[in-house]
C-alpha cells in the first residue's frame, strides 16, 4: 500500500462495499508460481469470510503451471495435505482494492494457513532482517509483452493441460528502444494499464517501450518488500485481465518462442537502512545466486534468457553501472539483474533478503569487479532449471531460512516440472532424428 494511504479495517471494507454497490469480491492468494487463485464471493457472504476465513482445496498449493498436482496426495503419507484436504485463507483488510476494469467487483489478498504461504515466507525473511535492526527498500522493473490475439485457440481439441497457446500478432514492430513514435502508437493501450494500476494504489513511475517487438516495461516507486511484491502480483493480474478484455494477450514469459521476440527481465533494486557495508550484501547475492535462481528464475524457459550481449547476465559477478553484470552497483543502491518476469515476486524478493543477509552476517567481501561480464573466468549461472534445482537442494543457508519443509516443497514442485520437460519429445528431436535414423 503506498505511503499516505489509509489502511482499511474490516468495518471500512463492509461500509465501502455497501456504499459503492460492490457485488462480488475476489478472495485470492498467491500460489507458488506467482499466480493468483481463490474464490469469488458475494457481498452478502463477505462478513463471514472476513470473520472466519475461506476454505479452499490444499492442492492449489501443490500444482505446477500446467495445473497438474505434483504431489501424491491420494496414496501414502509422505506428501503434504493428504486427500486434498482444505486450507484456510485469511483476508488481509489492508490489501482490499476495487477493480477499475470491473467496477462491481473488488479484490482482497489472503494469507494461507500453511507453511507454504508466499506472503508468509517473505514476511519471515523481513522479520529476520529486522532482528538485525535493518530494513530493506526495494523497487522493480518489470518487462513484459502485449500481443494482439488472432486466434484464441478455443477448440475443444486444444483444451489440453496446458492449453494450446493462442496465435498472436505484434502490437509494435519493436527494435526502436525508447522511441517516441512507437510509444505514441500504443499509448491508449499503455494508458489503460497505467491508469488501472494507479487506481489500485500502485505508484507507477515510468511506462516504456522496450527493446523488442511488443515489449514494454513499467517501474514502480520503491517500498517495503511486502508492498512491492503485492503490487507486482496485482500488476501482472491487471495487465492480463485488462488486455484480454480488449482482444490482447499480456505475457510475462521470460523468452517467448516467437520470431524476433526478446527476453523479459525483472530487475530488483535494493538498498538498506542504517550504516551497513553494501559490499557484504552484494557478496551474499553473488555467493547464493545459483541456489536463489530457482526463486528468481523458476521455469524451464527462464534459462533461455541467459544469452551474451542481450542485457541479461550469464555469469556471477558485479560491476559499477554495467548492465551486463548480474549485480549492477549504483551510487545509492544495487540492482540484481538475474530475476525474470516469471518469478513469484514474494519468493524473488525473499531470495534477496536471505542471500544479502547471509553476506552481512558472514562479513563477506565480493570478488573483484568484473571488467567483461560475458567473458573472463567468473563462474557461470545455472544453465537449466535442473541445475538450479540441484543448487537449491544443496544450499544449507536457504534450507534454514526457508525452513526444511518449504525448501523440500519447492524442490519437489520444480522437479516435477523439470521431469515433465525432460520426457517431452521436442520439435528439434523430431526434425533431427525421425528421418535421419
Amino acid at each position: 500500500m503506498p505511503l499516505g494511504c489509509k489502511r482499511l479495517t474490516t468495518d471500512d471494507i463492509l461500509k465501502l462495499v455497501e456504499k459503492d454497490g460492490i457485488e462480488t469480491i475476489r478472495v485470492v492468494f498467491t500460489d507458488p508460481h506467482g499466480v493468483l487463485r481463490g474464490k469469488t464471493v458475494t457481498a452478502s457472504a463477505l462478513p463471514g469470510v472476513l470473520r472466519d476465513g475461506l476454505r479452499v482445496p490444499s492442492t492449489l498449493l501443490l500444482k505446477d503451471l500446467s495445473h497438474r498436482t505434483a504431489f501424491p496426495v491420494w496414496a501414502g503419507d509422505s506428501a503434504p495435505m493428504q486427500g486434498a484436504s482444505d486450507v484456510v485463507l485469511r483476508p488481509d483488510p489492508a490489501t482490499f482494492h476495487k477493480l477499475p476494469w470491473s467496477p462491481h467487483s473488488a479484490l482482497i489478498h489472503c494469507d494461507v494457513e500453511s507453511p507454504f504461504c508466499s506472503r508468509g515466507i517473505l514476511r519471515r525473511c523481513e522479520e529476520a532482517l529486522a532482528e538485525a535492526g535493518l530494513r530493506a527498500t526495494m523497487g522493480v522493473e518489470i518487462e513484459f509483452q502485449v500481443f494482439r490475439v488472432v486466434d484464441p485457440s478455443l477448440g475443444p481439441a486444444q483444451s489440453t493441460m496446458p492449453g494450446a497457446p493462442p496465435r498472436v500478432e505484434n502490437t509494435t514492430q519493436g527494435y526502436q528502444y525508447l522511441t517516441e513514435t512507437r510509444y505514441a502508437e500504443v499509448e491508449p493501450m499503455l494508458d489503460r494499464l497505467r491508469r488501472a494500476a494507479e487506481e489500485m494504489g500502485i505508484d507507477v513511475r515510468s511506462v516504456e517501450v522496450e527493446m523488442g517487438p511488443s515489449q514494454y516495461e513499467v517501474t514502480f516507486a520503491p517500498g517495503t518488500p511486502m508492498d512491492v511484491a503485492e503490487q507486482a502480483v496485482n500488476f501482472r493480474m491487471l495487465a492480463k485481465e485488462l488486455s484480454h478484455r480488449h482482444g490482447l494477450l499480456a505475457s510475462f514469459m521470460p523468452k517467448p518462442a516467437l520470431p524476433n521476440a526478446v527476453a523479459n527481465g525483472w530487475h530488483i533494486h535494493q538498498s538498506l537502512s542504517g550504516d551497513v557495508d553494501m559490499g557484504h550484501w552484494i557478496a551474499g547475492l553473488l555467493e547464493h545466486a545459483p541456489a536463489c535462481a530457482l526463486l528468481t528464475n523458476p521455469t524451464v524457459n527462464s534459462y533461455k534468457r541467459f544469452t551474451p550481449y542481450q542485457l541479461a547476465p550469464t555469469r556471477i559477478g558485479w560491476a559499477r553501472d554495467n548492465r551486463g553484470a548480474m549485480v549492477r552497483a549504483l551510487e545509492d543502491r544495487v540492482e540484481n539483474r538475474l530475476p525474470d518476469s516469471a518469478a513469484n515476486p514474494y519468493f524473488a524478493l525473499a531470495a534477496q533478503l536471505i542471500a544479502g543477509r547471509a553476506g552481512l552476517l558472514a562479513k563477506q567481501d565480493p570478488a573483484p569487479e568484473m571488467t567483461d561480464p560475458y567473458g573472463g573466468d567468473a563462474p557461470a549461472l545455472p544453465g537449466s532449471l535442473g541445475e538450479a534445482i540441484e543448487a537449491l537442494a544443496a544450499c544449507g543457508t536457504l534450507r534454514e531460512a526457508l525452513t526444511p519443509e518449504v525448501h523440500d516443497w519447492l524442490i519437489t514442485l520444480k522437479r516435477h516440472e523439470w521431469n515433465r520437460y525432460l520426457s517431452h519429445i521436442s520439435d528439434w528431436e523430431q526434425a533431427e532424428y525421425f528421418v535421419n535414423l
